[in-house]
Formats: C-alpha cells, sequence, structure tokens
C-alpha cells in the first residue's frame, strides 16, 4: 500500500483542521462562562475533562492509582486513561480548583485528542485501498467526532486501535498486538480486534499470527496494569466493579426494559450473553461466508454488536465506530443517514439530562423532551442496525463491496497486462491474483489458501487446522 501523496495529506490535514476548530465552537459557551449545571447540558457543551479535574483529586496535585484519595474521588476508568489524566494535571499551572486552572486542563485534553484524531484520520486513509484514500476525510469532518471529542478521553483508544488496525494490514501482528494492548489499557473495545483476528487467521491457516498477536496484548496490558494491580489494587479495580454493577443508563437498548425486576449486575450478564451471542453470529459469517470477509467488516460488526446491547451508550461512543466504518463500508450515503441520527441523538441527550439537572424546569418540564429523547435512541439503533445489515450483505455478496470491486478490477487489468507481457516474452508467466488482497488490512493472511471454512453460506466446508 502506498502512502498517500502529499497533496491529498494537505488535504486531510486542512480538514482535520476544520473539524477540530468546528469542535472547539461547539463548546465556547462552557469555554466562556464554565462547566455548571443545567447550563453546559442546554449549551450542550458538557465534558468530563473539567468535571473530574475538580472532583477526583486531579486539581489537588493528588495522582491516580499512585496515591491514596477517598472513595468517592476514585476515578471510574481503565489505568491508561487515568494515567493521561494524571499526567496532562501535573502540566496545569497553579494550585487548588480554580476556574483557570479548570480552563486550562480543558484545553490541554481537547489539544490532546485533536492530536488524536489527526493520527486516526492519518492512519484510516494509509489503511484503506488505494483508491478510497479520501474515504479518509470522513472520518476528518465528521460530525459525530466535531461534537463529542471532547467529552471524554475516548479518542484516544480509538487512535491506539487505529494503529493496531494499520500495523496489523502491514504484517505486523506481533507490534498490532502491543497496540491492542494498550487501546485495551486505555478503553475495552480495542480487544473486540481479536475475534475479527482469530475468525481470519483460522480460516487462512494462520494461528500462529493470532497467538503472537495475542500474547504481544496480553503481555502489554499486563505490563501497563500490573503495577498499579499491586499498588493500589482498589482504586484500579473500581472501573471493573463499576461497569459490572452500575444499572442501566444513557441511551442503551436496555432503558425500554427497566421495569424488568434486574439489577445491575443481572443486566451486565443478560447484556454480555446476548454480546456473546453476537460474536458467534459473526464468527459464524466469516467462517462461512463463500468469500473471506475483511478485517475491517468484522471489526465494525463485533463493535456495534457491543455499542448495542451495552448498558450504557455516552454521546460520544460514536466516536469508535467512524473509523472502522469509514474502513467497512465507505459509502456516503449511509455514512451520513446514520451521522444524521446520531447528531439528533447527541441533541436528544443533552435536552434530556438538561431536564433532569435543571429539576425538570427546562423547557417547562414538557414530555416532548422525554419522547425527542427516545426516539433519538431509536433513530441511532436503527441507523446502525441498517449499516451492520448492509455490511453483512456485502460480505456474503463482495459485488456490493465497494472496496472490492474495485480492487478486482484492477487486478484483472494487471492480470490481462501481465499476460500480454508474457506472451511477448517479457515476463515469464501472468500472476494470479491472490486471496485476500482486496482487503487492505489482510495482513499475515494475504495470499494464503483457505484452510477451515464452515458450511451454509456457500462455501466448501473445510476442517484443515494449520498453525
Amino acid at each position: 500500500m502506498k502512502l498517500p501523496g502529499s497533496r491529498l495529506l494537505w488535504l486531510l490535514l486542512t480538514a482535520t483542521t476544520l473539524g477540530a476548530a468546528l469542535s472547539v465552537v461547539a463548546v465556547q459557551w462552557c469555554r466562556i462562562n464554565g462547566w455548571t449545571d443545567p447550563d453546559q447540558h442546554i449549551h450542550m457543551c458538557y465534558s468530563d475533562f473539567s468535571l473530574l479535574f475538580s472532583q477526583r483529586g486531579l486539581a489537588e496535585g493528588l495522582f491516580p492509582f499512585v496515591d491514596d484519595v477517598p472513595a468517592d474521588q476514585v476515578m471510574e476508568y481503565p489505568v491508561l486513561l487515568v494515567m493521561v489524566a494524571g499526567v496532562l494535571a501535573l502540566l496545569v499551572p497553579g494550585q487548588g480548583i480554580t476556574e483557570e486552572r479548570i480552563l486550562a486542563f480543558y484545553d490541554l485534553n481537547h489539544f490532546a485528542v485533536v492530536l488524536c484524531w489527526l493520527g486516526v484520520v492519518l492512519a484510516t486513509a494509509y489503511s484503506t485501498a488505494g483508491h478510497r484514500r479520501k474515504d479518509a476525510l470522513m472520518v476528518a469532518l465528521a460530525p459525530g467526532i466535531i461534537l463529542s471529542l471532547s467529552i471524554n478521553w475516548d479518542m484516544w483508544a480509538v487512535f491506539l486501535g487505529a494503529l493496531a488496525l494499520l500495523l496489523w494490514g502491514r504484517s505486523h501482528p506481533v507490534w498490532a498486538g502491543v497496540l491492542i494492548g494498550l487501546g485495551t489499557a486505555m478503553k475495552l473495545y480495542p480487544l473486540f480486534f481479536l475475534g475479527a483476528i482469530l475468525v481470519l487467521c483460522l480460516r487462512s491457516g494462520r494461528l500462529r499470527s493470532f497467538a503472537a498477536t495475542t500474547l504481544a496484548a496480553v503481555l502489554t496490558w499486563l505490563a501497563v496494569n500490573l503495577p498499579f494491580m499491586l499498588l493500589q489494587f482498589e482504586q484500579w479495580s473500581t472501573f471493573y466493579r463499576f461497569s459490572s454493577e452500575r444499572d442501566v443508563s444513557f441511551s442503551s437498548v436496555w432503558l425500554f426494559f427497566s421495569w424488568l425486576p434486574l439489577d445491575g449486575a443481572a443486566f451486565s450478564l443478560l447484556s454480555n450473553g446476548l454480546f456473546l451471542l453476537c460474536c458467534l453470529g459473526v464468527a459464524y459469517l466469516g467462517l462461512a461466508a463463500p468469500t473471506r470477509p475483511r478485517m475491517a467488516q468484522l471489526c465494525f460488526l463485533i463493535v456495534a454488536s457491543f455499542l448495542l446491547l451495552g448498558k450504557v451508550y455516552s454521546p460520544q461512543f460514536v466516536i469508535w465506530l467512524i473509523p472502522l466504518l469509514v474502513l467497512a463500508r465507505p459509502k456516503v450515503r449511509g455514512y451520513l443517514l446514520w451521522q444524521a441520527a446520531e447528531v439528533y441523538h447527541w441533541v436528544s441527550v443533552w435536552m434530556m439530562s438538561a431536564k433532569i439537572t435543571s429539576g425538570g424546569e427546562f423547557a417547562g418540564g414538557t414530555e416532548l423532551i422525554d419522547w425527542a429523547y427516545h426516539l433519538g435512541i431509536l433513530a441511532h439503533m436503527a441507523t446502525l442496525i441498517y449499516l451492520m445489515v448492509q455490511v453483512v450483505r456485502e460480505i456474503l455478496d463482495p459485488e456490493k463491496d465497494i472496496v472490492r470491486v474495485r480492487d478486482r478490477v484492477t487486478a484483472s487489468a494487471s492480470a490481462a497486462d501481465d499476460e500480454a507481457r508474457s506472451s511477448e516474452g517479457l515476463i515469464a508467466e501472468p500472476r494470479p491474483q491472490e486471496l485476500g488482497e482486496s482487503d487492505p488490512l489482510a495482513g499475515v493472511t494475504r495470499g494464503q489458501p483457505e484452510t477451515f471454512a464452515l458450511p451454509g453460506l456457500g462455501r466448501a466446508t473445510s476442517w484443515r487446522l494449520h498453525w
């Protein structure tokens, strides 16, 4: 894969800079007036950066997972995210909780996630097919990123996940594992990439590459987490306890089932069980499809399933999916439909939280806000399910996959040219089209023959397991 040319590179840099400027405009009211309830919700500029700086001991100079903090000030996040927050807090001049220091901490974090965003844009451009480089513009100017970039530190994990996919596509499975381990230490979702890697390696007889990637991911995750597990186990384990025990929250499908006599742990069991079934379904699809699926297609389906079935869908979680969708299905119409639904959902979330934090006084406590909020949840779910169905259809019928179609045309033309040159004695013989070459992220599975496949979707059954 060739790197984007200088003209395209400047276009991507310019587009991301424009997106970053718009992300600042979106939160400018809070930057000027501060982050207070209910105004930060009414003006839709809420950020965990400002909230946690003042409520998690960061403003007092306490370093999370190192210093002892009161139980109500423990950060409920994975280790690497907490380290980023702690280090950036140390860079804020002055002492104590002041408006100036809160703004400085916010601006430092906003600048950092903008840099991560730029990295994601470039990684996406490098990870896609040569004729699809400009698809990265959909990441650079994504409304979902512009509006939710600075809600939390999610873009750090997206950046690490994007690098992991790029390294896998460049046939560096160990380094891909290192980035997956780092990403999982920041947010959970890069861990799901290992499921896609397992399916592709099983089907192509490269299980040793899966083992190498997984081992590297596990060792990296342990290297980051183990010191804090030993030093401050209670603080370290808060994230995992909180995730398991928390009640159903923002925009989850389970809000429609809150009448069930289940607590947070029971909903976790139900959610995780259904997600496991979805993962098994994606695995079957990947092993039985007539043509080997592309890496990005499987990653998108797995992560989308997790978000659909999770106990919470925070507004910034859309960031997880945008680069994956651009790589899996770079069709503008479906992308814009989904982004429109996510923007509507984003607005409805803040209107609902404004009503809650104002004690029901916002907009006179009208029930229209509740209806709009529930409609936003349905719109988000419906458009995401639509995209998942389309990705499945393109896996089953690769002629509908615009990434594969162009690559096949290019490969056929190249093969015809080789055949002509061979007949003239310029080359020994025409080169065959490699299996998996139409997947820019095939990595070590590129050119590998099919060794394991399940029946049912048009693929000849094969039970050979190759290490």
